[in-house]
């Protein structure tokens, strides 16, 4: 091909840049082969060879591992590579089947499917709120201290109509289970995704502040290139995620929601 794809001393072989690109092209078609052959063979009813997802650390380790764990149970025949970064992948340069992303997405040739809404809620140790008193509304909220987490720190929390309050406080991170830490001993009001707290509101370990304000939602969605439908490993998958999440939503979440404030829908 006129170049090198390997560098080789008397220790090691290691692939260069243009080795790694053209084995990770590679990798893709084989296993797109073996795909193809086996839903010729088997009539596209199972998932098989392997399948490669990306999502956020927060979101894969908190939901997304134990629904891939449970559709790999369902298809023993296929091996699922799941990458957790807090970085947007490229997905057909890195070789993912599918991405599961929060947000407004940017416009791109990637077909997206809308899962779930992603709530976020705010809330603090009883320690604190004991400490400190329970907001009850915005001006309240005001005068305490805010564990403000991101890259760059979102210390703007946004609501539901559109109302915006600028937060600080004494304690900053780049990591939200950094952040998440704090909140449970006591430092402060947090804003997190509900899924990554209703454990702990349950439990006792954090209560919701201004349950009656939400904060505004941004969708779930799962992102994969063109033509990834036509694999019965990518199409299977998404559709167990179609219908898990709201279950997990429905069964897990809701009621923390309506336990907290009963005028929640």
């Amino acid at each position: 091909m006129g170049v090198r794809l390997v560098n080789r001393t008397t220790r090691r072989l290691s692939l260069t840049d243009e080795g790694l690109a053209f084995q990770a092209r590679t990798a893709r078609v084989l296993a797109d082969l073996e795909d193809a052959e086996a839903e010729v063979s088997r009539g596209q009813s199972a998932a098989v060879g392997q399948l490669r997802v990306t999502t956020t650390f927060a979101f894969g380790r908190r939901f997304l591992a134990e629904t891939v764990h449970a559709f790999q149970q369902d298809h023993p025949r296929l091996r699922v590579h799941l990458d957790a970064s807090d970085r947007v992948v490229d997905l057909v340069e890195d070789g993912f089947d599918l991405a599961v992303r929060f947000g407004a997405l940017a416009d791109s040739s990637l077909i997206t499917r809308r899962l779930a809404d992603n709530l976020p809620v705010l809330c603090a140790s009883p320690e604190y709120l004991d400490r400190r008193g329970r907001p009850t509304s915005l001006a309240d909220l005001a005068d305490h201290d805010a564990i403000v987490f991101g890259r760059p720190a979102r210390d703007v929390w946004t609501f539901a109509d559109n109302t915006q309050l600028q937060v600080t406080g004494a304690l900053t991170t780049n990591d939200g289970d950094l952040a998440h830490v704090w909140a449970l001993q006591g430092a402060g009001v947090i804003q997190k995704s509900i899924w990554e707290v209703a454990d702990d509101v349950r439990a006792g370990r954090l209560e919701l502040v201004l349950p009656h304000l939400p904060l505004r939602s941004e969708p779930i969605h799962a992102v994969f290139p063109p033509g990834r439908l036509t694999s019965a490993r990518v199409r299977l998958f998404l559709a167990f995620l179609t219908i898990s999440l709201p279950s997990v939503w429905r069964t897990q979440i809701a009621p923390v929601l309506r336990s907290s404030s009963p005028s929640y829908e």
